[in-house]
């Protein structure tokens, strides 16, 4: 009788990070699990196991040579989250091969941080902190010279995927109007969601708080610069909440050290930041080390949305819970994969 293999490699992730032992022991209920978690699985391993292999679990490397080693394959779930370039997507599809990512996660915490850090940037929270603790706090009046409302001020997203979608649920308390630049969407999805479908300059010149939810593709790698943090309302707010490769990052720095904007950043072009990086020192700048995302429910959540979808996948179902590869789409993605968990 052939075996179920079940491949496991999920760098950055680990087994332990992403799946509670009630889920681990339904993913060990599917099949044999072939687990490497202190490196990249080795080629010569998936070789060994590729024919009898029915599940992926992790970002191994699937082009269409190796797809054709795998004839009984059906589903690559990947759990870094980001689709990366190393997989044969249009084969995948021909081949009637899920690919998935239960990235969807990750929304819901990112989403909860972002207004976090927008409220923090509108309010000054973290900057009459820091002046209080030097002695030189103000107060009532004079301490709100350079703060606003968020409450009813003009919003603009730049992305409008998973995390904008639960962004958007988020905000509706506060009222406010809400713009969106996403070219990958019809205007109906934006205006199904309340929001108005914008140009790049409309969102940047009228909005008092613009996020950043968008991924990096071929077409956008740091497509905002000097040009267009000088389209912004002095004294606005922007948020990069997605990938550092969206934006210029040195101009980025300059509009917030000059003081004609406000900006919180939760990512870095590289990550771990060095110790010497000007942006430690820099003016105006709230600063996350990228962790909005990594909640340990969020984590979990990863695993079981993966685990749920595989059950589904192996019965012969489609998966629910996670988010299909689209090879037109994934194709374009240029995200840099994780590498801190």
């Amino acid at each position: 009788m052939r075996r179920d293999i079940i491949l496991v490699d999920p760098l950055p992730r680990t087994l332990d990070l992403i799946m509670e032992p009630a889920v681990r022991a339904r993913l060990d209920a599917l099949g044999e699990v072939i687990v490497s978690e202190d490196r990249p699985m080795p080629a010569e391993d998936v070789e060994r196991y590729l024919a009898d292999t029915v599940l992926i679990f992790g970002q191994t490397d699937m082009p269409r040579e190796r797809l054709d080693r795998a004839p009984r394959l059906k589903a690559i779930i990947n759990v870094e989250s980001n689709f990366l370039p190393n997989i044969d997507y249009q084969a995948c599809v021909e081949r009637g091969i899920w690919v998935i990512t239960p990235a969807l996660a990750f929304a819901s915490p990112v989403a909860e941080a972002a207004l976090a850090m927008a409220l923090d940037l509108a309010r000054g929270i973290t900057a009459a902190d820091r002046d209080f603790r030097l002695g030189v706090e103000r107060y009532g009046l004079e301490g709100n010279a350079h703060t606003f409302r968020f409450a009813g001020a003009p919003v603009g997203m730049i992305g409008f995927g998973d995390l904008g979608h639960a962004f958007r649920d988020l905000i509706r308390p506060f009222k406010n109007r809400v713009r969106v630049f996403d070219p990958w969407l019809p205007r109906e999805i934006i205006e199904g969601q309340d929001c108005e479908p914008s140009t790049l300059e409309d969102v940047l010149r009228e909005s008092q708080v613009v996020f950043v939810f968008a991924s990096v593709t071929s077409e956008n790698e740091g497509f905002i610069g000097t040009r267009e943090f000088a389209m912004m309302k002095p004294g606005a707010a922007f948020l990069l909440m997605s990938r550092a490769a969206v934006v210029d990052f040195p101009a980025m720095i300059e509009a917030a050290q000059s003081g004609h904007i406000k900006v919180a950043t939760d990512v870095f072009p590289e990550e771990p930041v060095a110790a010497d990086d000007p942006v430690r020192q820099a003016a105006g700048i709230l600063l996350s080390a990228h962790r909005t995302g990594g909640t340990r429910d969020a984590f979990y959540a990863l695993g079981s949305m993966a685990v749920s979808d595989a059950e589904l996948i192996m019965k012969g179902l489609p998966p629910r819970l996670c988010r299909r590869a689209d090879p037109a789409t994934a194709s374009m993605l240029r995200s840099k994969p994780v590498t801190v968990s």
